[in-house]
């Protein structure tokens, strides 16, 4: 074989290479690529552990994964960034009661920022001052009163029904201990005190005293609310109000707020006069809605405090009939201008033959014009004073109920919450739940069944008459439904203490009645609305000479004898923070002791380690003293407390104005008028820096937002003329100077300045 054949024979005899195979070995290679490739892949799925991962999701397995995705994910993060916000301090404590500590002992007391969930928050009304051992003590009966501002005891809450049922029932039971905490914020309705409740189950007590129902038609959620509009759904409201206790709920509503204000929320607190343009005729159907939330609250409430094994009593809640005429009154709908035209004459000339004395002739006319119109409130309680007058009184108590009920400012329990609050006591699937009748009570001690100033300061708050009947009314079912073990312990005299024995034993003297009169007459009955009542000049008349009688007894000697009377209260209840707080006023005011006054101010803030209150009252006791300093560390307290403490503010501007720290005063006053518009002093005081550093355009154009908020300061308006004046527009200045002796016209400062204006021409 040649060697060219030879080579031939060998190469084809080797394996092919370089895409040269042969079939068989093309073949082979083939099935070993399949298998090392599905080996690979096998591999590949199995991951670190070898384990096979399942397939794709499908049929319920995918839908599962969906809801989860759509509603645990979201809940975890929710929770973690509500958990977020706590953490780093955002928002606020919703709690009613929070901890602190007094003496060293683990002690609960008021939270002055839960008032922030339902107003808004420079207006938010605050819970009166209190605080009890957070463990109960064995030899206590714990009673937790829940309401508004007839519950705080307005005009002084040292003098509640409250208070006086203490007094009752440590008298009846000298060895036990009746805590009764007052859990009472003004302006508030079953809303808020569904979630007090709440709050309050959790804090050991034996029984609930609930009343309630004045502001549930002006208080939140309200159908002549000016805070919170009406929902018809009770669930939207809950809803709104379980968000605004969450730390994301208080961030995104304050975002609202700030983003979308409501125009008709009120920047300032002015009382009743707040809700002058929220009239509700009593056919209006949101009534109907309020009525409903009202009954469906009461019934949550009863069942948060049988879910703690207390027990609870209700009261109907009394209103002055015979001496407060209505707030607001309004015609029926349909009045057409004819009738409207005849019904006001026949009502003018009742009122005519009224003022003549001539009752009877008054009540044909009114009852003529009744019949056109029988809705206006005014005309109702005309025919009550009349008929009163003739000494029919079983008519004159219906109509003046029938002006009650047809008051467009709704202020006072009408009939039907009271007919709620009885029909909820009296169901019987309500175990431990009991009934005080405080309408009976009131009328049976009143004149001819029909309540007035007997019992009444103004509207709906009681005098210290009025309370005592109360808490005795309290303290008549209290005492029955005691455990067997307390009433064992009963004294061996049975006798009730008398009003003025409870007086005594709360020092409820002549110069706290004066306080309180004066009180009521120049922050509620010369104020509106009840400026527009009828017969108010009459009523300012009676209460001014009532003011005088009690003025005669307010001798040195009465001071000196008040101040012994806190004393001996002190020495046996060194505790009680209204007679420490009462006695610090006396000896500030009246003893001019401002030194022993500020010891006692000391020895509250001591008691209520949570309020900002003993530090404000600290810090303008110190002011007095010249402890400038000191006062001012006691107001940063204040607001580190309650942020939105104008007072405060306004004080800090004043304190570094007088150190002449003027950059610290003008931040300080612009914050307190931010937080009040209508804070006078601020505005003045802000003004006087801004002209010394030569900035008179900013100080007047200050001035004049402040004749804006509070056209009735008169000192306003003559620091604007004076400036004015400074700027050579004297007609401007003038003008202001006339407006400010409008408003006081005995002002001989104010006379002598617009005087030398008037001569430098």
């Amino acid at each position: 074989m040649s060697a060219k054949r030879r080579a031939r024979t060998k190469r084809s005899s080797l394996p092919a290479t370089k895409g040269v195979q042969s079939h068989s070995t093309a073949k082979r290679l083939s099935v070993d690529k399949k298998v090392i490739s599905k080996d690979i892949r096998k591999k590949v799925k199995r991951g670190a552990k070898g384990r096979v991962p399942p397939g794709p999701l499908t049929g319920w397995r995918l839908w599962l994964f969906r809801l989860i995705a759509v509603t645990v994910v979201p809940v975890l993060l929710f929770v973690l960034v509500e958990l977020s916000l706590r953490a780093t301090g955002q928002g606020f404590r919703p709690d009613a009661i929070i901890e602190c500590e007094v003496n060293g002992k683990a002690a609960l007391s008021d939270n002055v920022r839960f008032g922030w969930r339902f107003f808004p928050r420079p207006i938010a009304r605050e819970l009166v001052p209190f605080v009890f051992a957070a463990a109960k003590p064995e030899d206590t009966y714990r009673i937790f009163v829940l309401g508004a501002s007839a519950v705080k005891g307005e005009p002084d809450a040292a003098f509640s029904f409250g208070r006086i049922l203490r007094v009752l029932l440590g008298n009846k039971y000298p060895g036990l201990n009746f805590e009764i905490i007052n859990v009472a914020m003004p302006a508030i309705n079953s809303h808020v005190v569904v979630e007090l409740a709440k709050d309050c189950v959790k804090h050991d007590p034996d029984l609930f005293v609930v009343y309630l129902g004045n502001n549930e038609v002006t208080g939140p959620y309200g159908a002549g609310s000016v805070f919170t509009p009406l929902a018809s759904n009770l669930s939207l409201i809950r809803a709104g109000v379980v968000l605004r206790s969450l730390r994301f709920g208080q961030i995104l509503t304050r975002f609202i707020e700030r983003a979308h204000p409501v125009g008709n929320r009120p920047a300032v607190w002015r009382g009743l006069e707040m809700f002058l343009e929220k009239q509700v005729r009593a056919t209006d159907k949101r009534l109907q809605s309020g009525y409903q939330h009202f009954a469906r609250n009461l019934k949550d409430i009863i069942g948060i405090v049988g879910s703690s094994g207390s027990k609870m009593i209700l009261c109907t809640v009394g209103s002055n009939l015979k001496d407060c005429p209505p707030f607001a009154s309004l015609h029926r709908l349909e009045l057409g201008a004819a009738d409207r035209t005849q019904w006001e004459e026949l009502y003018q000339e009742g009122v005519s033959r009224e003022q003549a004395g001539d009752h009877a002739e008054a009540i044909e006319r009114y009852l003529a014009a009744a019949e056109i119109d029988s809705h206006y409130a005014d005309l109702q309680f005309r025919l009550g004073r009349c008929y009163w007058a003739l000494a029919k009184y079983e008519k004159a108590r219906e109509r003046y109920i029938r002006a009650r009920e047809l008051d467009t400012l709704r202020f006072r329990a009408d009939t039907r919450i009271n007919e709620i609050i009885r029909d909820s006591a009296d169901n019987e699937a309500h175990e431990g739940v009991y009934l005080v009748d405080a309408v009976r009570t009131f009328e049976k001690n009143s004149p001819h069944n029909v309540p007035g100033e007997e019992l009444f300061y103004e509207h709906v708050h009681m005098n210290f008459k009025g309370n005592t009947l109360l808490a005795k009314a309290l303290f008549e079912q209290i005492d029955e439904i005691l455990p067997e073990r307390i009433r064992r312990e009963r004294a061996s005299d049975p006798s009730l203490l008398t009003e003025a024995e409870c007086a005594q034993r709360l020092a409820y003297t002549d110069w706290t009645r004066h306080n309180n009169a004066y009180k009521i007459l120049n922050f509620y009955i010369k104020k509106p609305p009840f400026t527009n009542q009828l017969y108010h000049e009459e009523r300012v008349s009676q209460m001014e000479r009532k003011l005088e009688r009690l003025e005669v007894n307010l001798t040195p000697q009465a001071h000196k004898n008040a101040a012994t009377l806190y004393e001996q209260l002190l020495e046996k209840e060194p505790s009680d923070i209204w007679f420490r707080w009462r006695y610090a006023e006396l000896l500030s005011v009246h003893l001019r002791d401002e030194s022993s006054a500020a010891k006692q101010v000391r020895l509250t803030q001591e008691l209520l380690p949570n309020s900002y209150r003993p530090h404000l009252l600290l810090a303008m006791s110190l002011e007095r003293q010249g402890h400038r300093n000191e006062a001012i560390e006691h107001l940063w307290r204040v607001i580190q407390i309650k942020p939105t403490s104008a007072n405060a503010y306004h004080r800090l501007g004043m304190a570094y104005h007088a150190q002449a720290r003027i950059d610290q005063a003008i931040r300080c006053y612009s914050k307190a008028i931010r937080l009040q518009p209508d804070n006078g002093g601020a505005y003045k005081g802000l003004a006087v820096l801004l002209s010394r550093q030569g900035k008179v355009d900013q100080a007047v154009d200050m001035l004049r937002e402040g004749t804006l908020s509070i056209p009735d300061d008169a000192l306003m308006h003559v620091n604007l003329g004076v400036l004015l004046n400074r700027q050579k527009q004297r007609d401007e200045a003038i003008k202001e100077l006339r407006i400010a002796l409008q408003i006081d016209p005995n002002s001989t400062e104010t006379r002598r300045i617009l005087e030398s204006i008037l001569k430098s021409n």
